[in-house]
C-alpha cells in the first residue's frame, strides 16, 4: 500500500495551535459582539446620559465582571492576531521575538490598567 500522506493517518507537523486559536478568535469575537449589544441596549434604553448614569452601570458587579471578561477576551484576540502578523511578516527571529515580547508586555499592561479602571468605579 502506498503512503500518500492523506486520510486519518497522515503525518501532521507544525505548532498545532491553528484550530485552537482560530476557534478562540471566533469565540472572543462573539463575546465582544454580545458585550457591544448589551452596552448599546443599556445606552439606548437608559435615560441618564451623565457620568453618574454610566458610573451606575459600571458599578454593578455583574457588569464589571462582564466587562473584564470581555476585555481579557479582547486582549487574547489581539494577541493571536498580532502574533500571527509577526510570524507571517517578520522573518528575522530576533526582531520577531522582540516584537512578540513587546506585544505581550503591552497587552499585560493594558489588562492591569483595565482591572484598575473597572474596580475604581
Amino acid at each position: 500500500m502506498a503512503n500518500n500522506n492523506i486520510g486519518p493517518k497522515r503525518l501532521v507537523v507544525g505548532a498545532h495551535y491553528g484550530v485552537k486559536d482560530w476557534l478562540a478568535q471566533r469565540v472572543t469575537a462573539v463575546l465582544m459582539v454580545i458585550y457591544t449589544a448589551v452596552l448599546l441596549i443599556s445606552f439606548l434604553t437608559g435615560s441618564n446620559f451623565t457620568y453618574e448614569g454610566w458610573a451606575g452601570l459600571f458599578a454593578q458587579q455583574w457588569f464589571k465582571l462582564f466587562s473584564l471578561v470581555t476585555l481579557f477576551g479582547l486582549f487574547y484576540h489581539a494577541w493571536v492576531g498580532m502574533r500571527d502578523i509577526w510570524m507571517d511578516y517578520v522573518k528575522p527571529v530576533g526582531i520577531r521575538l522582540t516584537l512578540q515580547i513587546a506585544t505581550i508586555g503591552w497587552l499585560i499592561a493594558c489588562a492591569v490598567w483595565s482591572v484598575q479602571i473597572l474596580w475604581s468605579v
